[in-house]
């Protein structure tokens, strides 16, 4: 499954602000062998589908690499800092040379530029999605990931000041406010993993929040019946089932019942009340005795 994204009005440069210009310069474009590139180290990406790599294989065989990658030089030749899901499509399209845009950018550069460039692919996961951001917030604030997880969660029920102005110039240009990020999402990452992984597979926040809030035991039942096409409502009322079962009354409390309603008893004919009189007399002694 996969979700829209808002296009972004300003490039990666402009956020990170200490990065080269405009990557998409064409007189920056140059082009590079497929076999001379390898996957960055900084890729945040975790996940790349079959499905999704074989359509851009697909269209990059009829239209080519329509956007270049960003690469870095090192030690024995370039490494991907963004377009790698591009990069291992041109394999299976099979090309030989893919354009790209050489920048010189330290371990943080790259990360950041990573980073922002898997943000607007409209594939990503969530999962995926909620540690890019975290990582992007944590940078702001100059926080290590934890820290900055808890910071966020805090400076929501702050007043504004230095921090969320960072945070505001850094998740504005995403299309999302930073305490709406802390707030309704920024929770998944404490979520058993059964959940994530659903995530990473494509379920549905709405859907994944009505599981969590079940028993753990039930998750992959629930899970199961969501992949299924379960709605929001559907999912809920099974949670509740599962929840709080109720056990079917037992053969004596049904007779119990029965035997305590006046209606029911009038209600017999001559001949049903003689046989119900001489079951009652060949009831076990604890139950003649109480």
């Amino acid at each position: 499954m996969t979700r829209p994204r808002p296009r972004r009005q300003r490039t990666v440069a402009g956020l990170l602000g200490d990065l080269p210009s405009d990557l998409s310069r064409p007189d920056a474009v140059t082009v590079l062998a497929v076999a001379d590139l390898r996957p960055g180290s900084a890729q945040p990406r975790r996940s790349f589908a079959d499905a999704g790599l074989a359509s851009l294989a697909a269209s990059i065989r009829q239209q080519g690499v329509l956007q270049p990658l960003l690469v870095r030089p090192v030690d024995g030749g370039h490494e991907i800092v963004a377009g790698e899901r591009r990069w291992r499509a041109a394999q299976l399209a099979g090309l030989d040379e893919v354009p790209v845009v050489v920048r010189s950018l330290d371990d943080r550069e790259a990360r950041m530029a990573a980073l922002l460039e898997n943000l607007q692919r409209e594939d990503l996961n969530l999962i995926d999605e909620v540690d890019a951001k975290l990582e992007l917030a944590a940078a702001a604030l100059g926080l290590p990931r934890d820290d900055a997880r808890r910071r966020l969660i805090r400076l929501t029920k702050e007043e504004a000041g230095e921090q969320t102005a960072a945070l505001d110039a850094v998740f504005g240009p995403m299309g999302e406010s930073w305490s709406s990020f802390a707030k309704n999402k920024l929770r998944i990452l404490g979520w058993p993993e059964v959940v994530l992984e659903a995530l990473r597979g494509g379920l549905a926040l709405t859907l994944a929040s009505v599981v969590v809030g079940a028993p753990e035991a039930h998750h992959v039942r629930l899970i199961d019946l969501a992949r299924q096409g379960a709605s929001r409502s559907e999912l809920q009322a099974e949670a509740r089932r599962l929840s709080d079962p109720s056990p079917a009354p037992s053969a004596a409390a049904q007779v119990a019942r029965k035997l305590g309603s006046r209606r029911f008893l009038n209600d017999l004919k001559p001949d049903e009340r003689r046989a119900v009189d001489r079951w009652l007399a060949r009831m076990p002694e604890v139950l003649k005795d109480r």
